[in-house]
């Protein structure tokens, strides 16, 4: 691997374990085996890495998730694909969705939080979608398109992440309960 990856590789990992704020320049430039300079040069900053990662990893997650969130109809069938599609993406990249994760959740005044924010809002937007065209053909959806995206992204994620940390699995079976359960509760 040339510098440019084993630095991202390095950073992602640490960042994963520790949180990006507790990461600091010094600890990634030792666990690469280079200098600081070296770092600065491709990156700019520890921000500018950050920025690289994300980029890097979210233009692989968009174009797994969005041919996913396309509606064909079916908002269970809609609904069953996006989540396999997050939760495969979860599994491959494990490290990335970690530090995904607790980016979103940092507070909002965060560097970590800005650089994640505006992939977040596409998540969002992708979600909202499904649920606007849905709502033509399930009136009871109308007007809350905003709400279900946030409410069934939250599922999705809270899954992937209680999974990362090992308390349940991410299978077929875990992706019927997600989608059933939230189907239940926006028909009942």
């Amino acid at each position: 691997m040339d510098n440019n990856s084993v630095i991202l590789v390095c950073a992602l990992q640490l960042f994963s374990q520790k949180g990006y704020n507790a990461v600091g320049v010094q600890e990634i430039v030792d666990a690469a085996g280079i200098t600081k300079p070296t770092l600065y040069h491709y990156f700019g900053s520890k921000r500018g890495l950050l920025d690289s990662l994300l980029a890097e990893y979210m233009t692989g997650f968009f174009r797994v998730i969005e041919p996913a969130a396309e509606y064909d109809g079916d908002i269970t069938n809609t609904l069953n694909k996006i989540t396999f599609a997050y939760f495969n993406y979860a599994q491959k990249h494990k490290q990335f969705y970690r530090l995904a994760l607790s980016s979103w959740f940092a507070p909002p005044d965060s560097e970590v939080f800005n650089a994640i924010l505006p992939y977040m809002q596409r998540q969002q937007k992708l979600m909202e979608g499904i649920f606007l065209n849905a709502a033509k053909q399930h009136g009871n959806m109308k007007n809350r398109h905003e709400v279900y995206a946030y409410a069934f992204l939250g599922m999705i994620n809270t899954y992937i992440g209680i999974a990362l940390n090992g308390v349940t699995k991410i299978d077929d079976n875990t992706v019927y309960r997600v989608v059933h359960h939230y189907m239940h509760g926006i028909f009942s």
